[in-house]
C-alpha cells in the first residue's frame, strides 16, 4: 500500500479556519464522508469515531502537526486527506503549540497492520525538514496533494522478501526508547517485540566476588527491542536509526547487534 493510492483528493483542503479541536474534528470528517469510499458512513460517524480516540490520547504530537485517526466498522478500505490551518488551531498537543497542519486516516475496523504502517510512514513524510512549512504555504489543494506525495518516498508495506535480518536494539534511555519503537514497531509491526531487561552491572555489583568493581548505579531503565527486518531494509534501518540516536559507535544509551536469520516462520499480532 502506497499514500499515493490512499490519499483522496476529494479530502484535501487549504486555508482552513478553525476555532477549536473539536470543530477540526468535525472539519476532518466532513472531508472524509466526501470520499466515494466512506459511502454509508457519515460525518456525523466519523466525527465520533475520531472523537473517542482523542479520548484514549491526543494525536497533535508537535511541531504543528495533528494525525487524527480511526477504525469504523464496516468501512472496507483506507481514507486519507490532509487540511491547512495556516492560523493555528488549539489540538491539545504535546507541546502545546497550535496545529498548522492535520493529516488523517479512516481505516477498517480489522486493518490494525496497515494501519499502524500508515502513520509510521505519515509521520515520516512530516518530519522531514521543511516539509510542514511547504504543505502549509501550499495556495491550493492540488498543491498541497502533490507536496505532500513529493515528501513521501516509500511504500508502506516495502520491499517483501522471505531473507530477513534479526535488528536487537538494547535501549538505556526511554525517550529513545519511544522514538526507536515508532520506526521498528510502525515498518514492521507484526515482526516486533519489546522485551524487559537489565544490565548485568545490576546483578553482578551485588555479587561479593564483584563488589566495588563494577558500579552499582544503573540506568533504571532497559529494554530491548527485537525486530525482523528484510534484508533489503536493513540499511535504512540502520539509518533511521541512527537519526535518531546520532553515530551509534559514539552511543552509550543503545546498542545495536544485526544478526543473519537461518530460518523464521509465523508473525505476531498486534
Amino acid at each position: 500500500m502506497k499514500l499515493m493510492e490512499v490519499l483522496k483528493r476529494e479530502c484535501v483542503a487549504t486555508g482552513l479556519v478553525l476555532p477549536d479541536k473539536r470543530s477540526a474534528l468535525e472539519a476532518v470528517a466532513k472531508l472524509a464522508a466526501q470520499s466515494p469510499a466512506l459511502a454509508g458512513t457519515d460525518a456525523a460517524t466519523i466525527a465520533d469515531a475520531l472523537a473517542k480516540r482523542e479520548e484514549v490520547g491526543t494525536t497533535g504530537f508537535g511541531k504543528g502537526i495533528a494525525i487524527p485517526h480511526c477504525r469504523i466498522e464496516g468501512v472496507s478500505e483506507f481514507v486519507v486527506g490532509l487540511a491547512s490551518v495556516p492560523g493555528g488551531v488549539d489540538f491539545d498537543s504535546t507541546d502545546g503549540k497550535p496545529v498548522r497542519l492535520i493529516v488523517f486516516i479512516i481505516g477498517p475496523a480489522d486493518g490494525s497492520t496497515a494501519h499502524i504502517k500508515l502513520l509510521s510512514a505519515i509521520s515520516r513524510v512530516l518530519s522531514t525538514d521543511g516539509a510542514v512549512d511547504e504543505l502549509v504555504a501550499a495556495s491550493s489543494v492540488e498543491a498541497l496533494g502533490e507536496s505532500f506525495l513529493r515528501h513521501s518516498r516509500e511504500d508502506t508495506e516495502g520491499p517483501r522478501d522471505a531473507s530477513r535480518h534479526l535488528f536487537q536494539i538494547f535501549v538505556q534511555d526511554e525517550e529513545l526508547f519511544h522514538a526507536i519503537i515508532e520506526v521498528f514497531g510502525g515498518t514492521e509491526p507484526r515482526f516486533t517485540a519489546v522485551i524487559e531487561a537489565e544490565n548485568a552491572g545490576a546483578y553482578l555489583a551485588k555479587m561479593p566476588l564483584f563488589a566495588g568493581l563494577w558500579s552499582d548505579k544503573q540506568r533504571p531503565f532497559s529494554k530491548i527491542i527485537l525486530s525482523l527486518v528484510d534484508r533489503r531494509m536493513t540499511n535504512e534501518m540502520i539509518r533511521r536509526l541512527e537519526q535518531i540516536t546520532g553515530p551509534l559507535k559514539d552511543s552509550d544509551k543503545v546498542l545495536l547487534a544485526v544478526q543473519d536469520i537461518f530460518y523464521s516462520g509465523g508473525s505476531l499480532t498486534t
